[in-house]
C-alpha cells in the first residue's frame, strides 16, 4: 500500500493568525505516516510576518521529517523591488520511496486584465513505490483567474498525454547520461489545490476524455465515495478568508493502475492549522467495479 498526503498549509498560518511548521508536522505525524507528502504554499526568504520572520520553510521541513527527502518546487524565484531579499514561493514534495524522476513544470498564465494572479507550478516526482514507479505531481493552481485555471487545467491534461505518448512511442535510449532510459509511467496521481469547484467548468474539463484516447484522470474520491459529495476541504474554520462557508478545492485525480488500486481518500476536518485541510489517498488492491471498466 502506498499513501500519499496533500495539504495547502498556507505557510504555516493558522486561522488565529501563527505560523507554525511544527504545529503541521504533528498534524501529519497523527494522521500516520504517508509515504508521500504533498504540500502547497511553502516559501524560502519570504517575510511571512513580524514574529516569524523570513524562514526557509524547505529547511524546517527537512528538519521535521528527517526521513523524508525534500524537494521543493518553486512557482515564484524573484528579487522584487519591495523586499530586502530574494525569495521563493511554491510547493514541496517529500517522499521517504526512492526518487527516480523529478521534472518541474511552469503553468501558463495568459494575461488577464485587472485581476491579480501569480506564476504557478506543477512538481513532478516519479518514486519507486511497492507496486512498481509511479508519477505523483503535486500542484496549485490560480485563485483569482477562472481564465488561467483553464489554461493550467489544459497542461495538466498535456502532461498526461505526454506520458501516454512515451508509453506507445518509446524514445531511442542510450545506456548513460541524458537519452538513457527513465521511468515516466502513466500511472500517476494529481493532486493538490486546484481551486476550482466539483463539477464546475475546469472540474469538466480536467476529467475529459484526452482527444483521440479513451485514457482520461479520474476523480479518486468519485471512486471511493461514488455519488457522495465532497467533503470540504477549506472554509470549515477559517471565515475571513472563506466567507462561503466550507467547501471543496483540494482533490486527487489518478491515471492508468491507480484508477484500479485507489482503495481510501479521507478528508481531516479535525484540524484548524491550516484555512485548509489535509487529506489521505491510499493505493492499494480493490477490485475494479463494472463502472470503472466501462468509464476507461
Amino acid at each position: 500500500m502506498t499513501r500519499i498526503l496533500s495539504w495547502n498549509i498556507q505557510n504555516g498560518l493558522s486561522p488565529r493568525g501563527d505560523v507554525s511548521l511544527r504545529r503541521v508536522a504533528d498534524v501529519v505525524g497523527a494522521l500516520g505516516a504517508p509515504d508521500v507528502i504533498c504540500l502547497q504554499e511553502v516559501s524560502r526568504g519570504l517575510k511571512l510576518s513580524d514574529a516569524a520572520g523570513a524562514p526557509d520553510q524547505a529547511a524546517e521541513l527537512a528538519t521535521l521529517f528527517p526521513e523524508y527527502e525534500v524537494i521543493f518546487g518553486a512557482a515564484f524565484d524573484a528579487h522584487p523591488p519591495t523586499s530586502e531579499n530574494r525569495w521563493q514561493y511554491g510547493n514541496a514534495t517529500l517522499t521517504r520511496l526512492p526518487v527516480l524522476l523529478v521534472m518541474s513544470h511552469p503553468l501558463p498564465r495568459p494575461g488577464v486584465v485587472g485581476v491579480r494572479h501569480m506564476t504557478r507550478q506543477a512538481t513532478e516526482i516519479v518514486v519507486d513505490a511497492t507496486a512498481g514507479p509511479l508519477r505523483i505531481v503535486n500542484l496549485h493552481l490560480e485563485f483569482h483567474s477562472a481564465l488561467q485555471r483553464l489554461a493550467q487545467v489544459d497542461r495538466l491534461r498535456e502532461l498526461l498525454g505526454e506520458a501516454l505518448e512515451q508509453e506507445s512511442m518509446p524514445p531511442r535510449t542510450d545506456p548513460q547520461g541524458p537519452y538513457q532510459a527513465l521511468a515516466r509511467p502513466v500511472d500517476g496521481v494529481f493532486c493538490g489545490d486546484f481551486n476550482m469547484l466539483p463539477g464546475g467548468e475546469e472540474y469538466r474539463r480536467l476529467l475529459a476524455p484526452l482527444a483521440g484516447r479513451s485514457q482520461r484522470l479520474r476523480d479518486a474520491w468519485e471512486l471511493v465515495h461514488p455519488g457522495r459529495p465532497h467533503d470540504p476541504t477549506c472554509g470549515i474554520y477559517d471565515h475571513k478568508q472563506w466567507p462561503e462557508g466550507p467547501h471543496c478545492r483540494d482533490y486527487f485525480f489518478v491515471a492508468g493502475r491507480c484508477i484500479e488500486t485507489t482503495s481510501d481518500l479521507r478528508v481531516d476536518a479535525n484540524t484548524d492549522a491550516s484555512d485548509h485541510q489535509p487529506s489521505m489517498l491510499e493505493l492499494g488492491t480493490r477490485q475494479r467495479r463494472d463502472e470503472d471498466v466501462s468509464a476507461e
